[in-house]
């Protein structure tokens, strides 16, 4: 058990650690179509956010984190009330799976996972994606899972030699 378990499916994971039903996401229901279309407006408005201003941090794994506070503020332009998922101890949690619970405009629980990349880096090794069980786990109900990809890239920042600015592709 020391070691990461592969080749299991993730909806198998998730409702194995907590005894929660992954909602399938069927792209051709009527309400889930909608709610990719409100999502899409999300993911282009986070990414333009990001470009106004950049993303600054030493390295690009930080910015992954700096992302979801622009999905949020994306989301609450859309009309959703993002939140921090609480956890089973009933407290909220901001580290783990999933980053971001939300109903939608059909009063659905969504749970939501922000994540960054490099293009530099997609075929490298590095794992990209991750669950890590906990006693508390933030995964409390029957859900949709989802998530938002953004490509990132750095641009030397001129007044920093140890700091990076980050920007989103389009």
């Amino acid at each position: 058990m020391l070691k990461p378990l592969k080749g299991l499916s993730f909806k198998l994971i998730i409702e194995g650690l907590s005894g929660n039903k992954i909602i399938l996401f069927n792209p051709n229901d009527k309400k889930n179509k909608e709610l990719l279309e409100k999502l899409k407006k999300i993911a282009t408005q986070t990414g333009k956010e990001i470009n106004k201003i950049g993303i600054k941090t030493m390295r690009p794994n930080e910015a992954g984190n700096a992302v979801e506070v622009f999905v949020k503020n994306a989301m609450i332009k859309e009309g959703f009330e993002p939140q921090t998922p609480f956890a089973k101890s009933g407290k909220r949690k901001a580290s783990g799976y999933p980053d971001i619970e939300f109903n939608d405009q059909f009063n659905r629980t969504n749970y939501l996972e922000c994540k960054t990349y490099n293009s530099k880096s997609e075929n490298s090794s590095f794992r990209s994606f991750f669950v890590s069980p906990s006693e508390d786990f933030k995964v409390t109900k029957d859900a949709h899972h989802l998530i938002l990809a953004f490509e990132l890239y750095d641009v030397k920042n001129k007044n920093s030699e140890n700091e990076n600015i980050y920007k989103c592709k389009k």
